[in-house]
């Protein structure tokens, strides 16, 4: 059986001795209060109280699919700025520094870092852990460079065979790509 009501941030709403404190709620000395506006739900039947907001912060969960902005790489490890979650208008909220470990960045071996991303490249990766920090992976086909830009001219890289080419510095570069890439509009 569950009960429900309208509450305000700050607002006592239960005590830790009937329900325990979860989503929107924290517990304070025994007290349980709400942590945001929203709908209070008592579920008597998992002793839970939580408060459901109607327009929820984006934050990001293990198991997100985003777009970022590589920031900067290492020989072992590239970071990065989230900027969206895919399929939410709404911005992310939250931490969004991510970083990418070598290891996770494509399915086989990737000794340097540099070969697969470079500074300012957009990417698509998946979210895999956010506590203590924001990691992301982009092993699979799908995940990876979306939009690339010449080192030297500035110029949008072209997929061509299994790099990239820029048509103005005759160019060809190493990136670990998306199945899509060039193809996506964020």
């Amino acid at each position: 059986m569950k009960e429900s009501r309208i509450v305000l941030p700050g607002e006592e709403v239960a005590v830790e001795e009937e329900y325990l404190a979860a989503e929107g709620t924290y517990n304070q000395d025994g007290v349980i209060y709400a942590s945001q506006y929203g709908e209070l739900v008592l579920n008597r039947e998992e002793m839970t109280a939580k408060v459901v907001s109607p327009n929820p912060p984006n934050i990001l969960r293990p198991g997100d699919t985003v777009f970022a902005v590589i920031a900067d790489t290492k020989p072992t490890m590239a970071t990065c700025d989230v900027v969206a979650k895919e399929g939410v208008k709404r911005n992310v909220g939250g931490e969004t520094y991510g970083t990418i470990h070598v290891s996770k960045i494509s399915p086989g071996y990737t000794e340097d870092v540099s070969k697969e991303f470079r500074k300012g490249d957009i990417i698509r990766g998946k979210v895999t852990q956010t506590k203590p920090s924001l990691q992301i992976v982009t092993v699979d086909p799908h995940l990876g460079v979306i939009l690339a830009r010449c080192g030297k001219c500035r110029g949008p890289l072209q997929p061509k065979g299994k790099g990239l080419y820029c048509d103005s510095c005759e160019l060809n570069v190493s990136r670990k790509t998306a199945d899509d890439y060039g193809k996506v509009v964020v």
